[in-house]
């Protein structure tokens, strides 16, 4: 079976899923959703996409993988320059708005990259109490919870600290690029770890940092409603659940949903035995962080420093 494959970024490929739909007129069958908050609570409602899971694999994936279904999750993770430092020079998200980093953390913008405004209010609904656990590790003092959410606080705190906002091109070679005396700090996705071995950079996981050292981001597999080849479409939904389908965006470290076929030996960034220290995206909560998003972004806008 022969396929064409476009990659979009998460604008263009709702676009196309609206506009193919509307106009009755489906090209593009098989989408791996990178806008996870909109595709789950707004495409897949009004009828634009659908989501389907084989059974024979279904009884493989755990529950929160399967409605929508998670092909694969996008591990996003704090990292530093291991030429610089010998270990990570942070152990905690708070010392990310302390003076000493002022301009010197980096990641991408949350005003175009919609997941990191999802994150934001995944922490503060699902984790607050850890991040202000790490708030008193850090300063010696409970949090004041007249301030309202830790979170909220933190990412005011963050954003007022001048961080470096790029594409994740940028970000890669701002922190990963050889011969830095004072690289930057920042946070990107796994597959950005090639760049050790394409360019010779020194990209390492932030490890054993409070309270997280990262986040999975899901990527759901959806098929588009109307397609001329709905059964050619679930061919290869089943296919990306494979070892063999997926197995060009698991050696970028990203995590296949069904955990009998983990992640190559020579993935870059060795994320692998670090899973446990990611936080664990709740999908069933895609409408709030959808609704939430603009939120978000307006904290992250108004607070932001050059």
């Amino acid at each position: 079976m022969k396929v064409s494959g476009k990659k979009v970024n998460e604008a263009g490929q709702l676009d196309l899923l609206i506009r193919e739909h509307q106009a009755g007129n489906v090209s593009g069958s098989v989408s791996l959703a990178a806008d996870a908050a909109m595709v789950a609570s707004d495409l897949i409602g009004q009828g634009i996409v659908e989501s389907w899971v084989p059974d024979d694999i279904a009884p493989h994936l755990s529950e929160g993988t399967r409605d929508p279904l998670i092909v694969v999750s996008d591990p996003h993770v704090w990292a530093y320059n291991s030429g610089a430092h010998q270990s990570c020079p942070i152990t905690n998200v708070w010392q990310l708005a302390d003076p000493d980093w002022k301009g010197r953390v980096t990641l991408m913008d949350p005003l175009d990259k919609p997941a990191y405004a999802d994150w934001f209010n995944q922490l503060a609904r699902d984790h607050d109490a850890e991040m202000a656990a790490a708030y008193q590790d850090h300063f010696g003092k409970p949090f004041d919870a007249a301030q309202g959410s830790a979170t909220e606080a933190w990412v005011k705190a963050f954003a007022a600290n001048g961080p470096l906002v790029s594409d994740s091109a940028h970000v890669s070679d701002a922190i990963g690029a050889p011969g830095q005396e004072r690289p930057f700090f920042g946070m990107l996705s796994t597959a950005k770890f090639r760049d050790n071995e394409d360019k010779g950079y020194q990209l390492a996981v932030c490890t054993g940092m409070k309270p997280f050292a990262g986040w999975l981001y899901p990527g759901l597999g959806v098929i588009a409603k109307g397609t001329p080849a709905p059964n050619t479409a679930k061919l290869f939904i089943h296919y990306l659940l494979t070892e063999e389908g997926i197995g060009a965006q698991s050696v970028d470290g990203k995590v296949p949903s069904d955990p009998r076929i983990g992640l190559p030996a020579d993935e870059a960034s060795g994320i692998g035995a670090h899973l446990d220290e990611l936080m664990a995206w709740n999908n069933a909560e895609a409408s709030d962080d959808l609704d939430a998003r603009q939120d978000w972004q307006d904290i992250w806008r108004t607070s932001l420093t050059r």
